[in-house]
């Protein structure tokens, strides 16, 4: 069977027809597929979702617990058959519980990567390479220019200005999902020791991180601390409320941003970031091509981001490569619900 007669794009997103099911899709379906717990990727109202637990759980504490008629769960490993395919989930290093499927059709099987990474994360399972046959790839940063180096690197940084400024408070702006409860992580193996203060917003997440035993340290909700009592400590927040009135109960804050998106100053500046720091759940340009050789795959498909860099490097190596038509997916400040007014909550 050609690969395409085994997933192709819809309107309703990556549709695996032999298998009845779509991966990821970004409309209601009556069996979904989900990769991870990031909104764009995981969304309501489908009949029946097929996840890992922690992806499972994390789209029941955002969505509440009806967000599908039926779940069902699956470990790193397992495999399953679903209709005329075999699926298997493998580790994809992105967030906590995200995985890659693996389907297999006959003799040909196709990976599809979801969001992934290749670096050091603290917080969840590393990333494992999967030969396969096709390879899909995402591509948020897709160009040779991002290179996001070592977080840790990045975390000395927000340590130093915090011991260079103990007047003033520092405000940490990461995604709710995974990437503040990797922050923190990173800063308890630098050392940092002392009250990790959190926004309302990140608090039920980044508990349930540490029920399913990712320690974080002691943690802290920022809401009711006077505002003096604040100075020299750190505050992990969503992005959006780092440039809201909500920054007015800090002495003086330090505003600092977790992202891959950090290596473009512009973006930095357009926010008015004074401390970037350039941490990314996604794979780099040098992640993204190293995992790509390292499937052995003769062909790629790529998605959700910079398409075009990715396919022509693929193409230049001898590998059959194509843009994948799939919409309503977005980068990692995309994946952010709207900040609640912690002041009303």
């Amino acid at each position: 069977m050609r690969p395409q007669d085994i997933l192709m794009p819809v309107p309703a997103g990556l549709c695996c027809k032999p298998g009845g099911f779509h991966i990821d899709p970004v409309r209601p379906v009556e069996r979904a597929v989900i990769t991870h717990g990031h909104s764009d990727h995981a969304r309501p109202g489908h009949g029946a979702v097929l996840a890992t637990q922690e992806t499972l759980d994390m789209m029941r504490l955002r969505y509440g617990d009806n967000f599908a008629r039926t779940t069902q769960a699956i470990r790193y490993g397992e495999e399953m058959t679903l209709g005329d395919v075999r699926i298997k989930f493998h580790p994809a290093g992105h967030v906590l519980g995200s995985a890659q499927v693996a389907v297999t059709c006959e003799d040909t099987c196709i990976v599809a990567s979801g969001d992934y990474k290749d670096a050091k994360d603290p917080t969840c399972t590393p990333f494992e390479v999967v030969p396969c046959d096709v390879f899909i790839t995402e591509a948020t940063f897709g160009l040779p220019v991002f290179r996001h180096g070592d977080a840790a690197d990045e975390v000395r940084k927000l340590l130093a200005s915090v011991a260079l400024f103990p007047e003033r408070a520092h405000l940490v702006g990461a995604y709710s999902l995974g990437k503040a409860q990797r922050v923190i992580a990173l800063l308890r193996e630098a050392g940092h020791d002392a009250p990790i203060y959190l926004h309302g917003a990140m608090e039920k997440i980044t508990y349930y991180y540490e029920s399913r035993g990712i320690a974080l340290g002691e943690l802290r909700a920022v809401k009711g601390v006077k505002k003096a009592d604040l100075a020299g400590t750190i505050t992990l927040a969503p992005p959006s409320a780092t440039s809201d009135v909500w920054t007015r109960r800090f002495p003086d804050p330090v505003t600092a941003f977790a992202s891959g998106w950090m290596r473009v100053r512009a973006r930095a500046r357009q926010r008015g970031i004074e401390l970037p720091l350039v941490i990314s759940d996604h794979a780099d340009w040098d992640g993204l091509t190293a995992t790509i050789a390292a499937t052995g795959a003769g062909e790629v498909w790529v998605t959700h981001g910079q398409e075009d860099a990715l396919v022509h490097w693929c193409k230049s190596r001898g590998l059959a490569a194509q843009p994948l038509d799939l919409v309503g997916y977005g980068d990692e400040e995309e994946h952010e619900p709207a900040v609640a007014d912690e002041a009303e909550a």
